[in-house]
């Protein structure tokens, strides 16, 4: 009867919106559900890692889209995101495109760490009672714009775990 309840209760929570491992209380073992993504992921799982040509990002630091930016310097752009998922979220973007994180190299360690400072401080700055930093990386990460880019998100409490 336990077990039923449970069941239904795991069932109940899931929102079928990214894929993970639940635990199957019947079978002793886990399995795997897989939960469509998102239509923006969608679409950027039909484009590759290398894609070629400029990303949106790319014709943002170029000034050929428009976008309310925050904060540039000499390294990075920070801007507002167009489709935001907190009162507070904005990007911080690198101006040399290094397509996901995990394609970044050793020689990067500068730059990484000046997007990690230029986050804390414009984070600090517009959501002072806290914030949330993400890295989306590659398919399952739910990556959409293969430019490395970080989200901050604040002004609200977040919820754990996220996803």
């Amino acid at each position: 009867m336990f077990n039923k309840v449970l069941q239904r209760a795991l069932k109940f929570r899931l929102k079928k919106t990214y894929p993970t491992n639940i635990y199957d209380l019947s079978r002793g073992s886990a399995i795997a559900v897989r939960r469509p993504y998102s239509d923006e992921v969608r679409r950027a799982q039909a484009q590759s890692v290398a894609a070629p040509g400029p990303t949106i990002f790319d014709k943002i630091i170029s000034k050929e889209i428009k976008a309310d930016i925050i904060y540039e310097d000499d390294l990075c752009l920070a801007f507002n995101d167009i489709s935001p998922q907190a009162p507070v979220h904005f990007l911080v973007i690198p101006k040399r495109r290094i397509p996901r994180l995990q394609d970044a190299e050793p020689n990067d360690m500068e730059l990484l760490g000046h997007l990690m400072l230029v986050a804390r401080s414009l984070g600090s700055a517009r959501a002072p009672s806290g914030w949330r930093l993400v890295v989306n990386n590659g398919r399952d990460g739910a990556q959409s714009v293969y430019h490395l880019h970080l989200h901050v998100l604040g002004g609200r409490q977040m919820g754990w775990p996220p996803g």
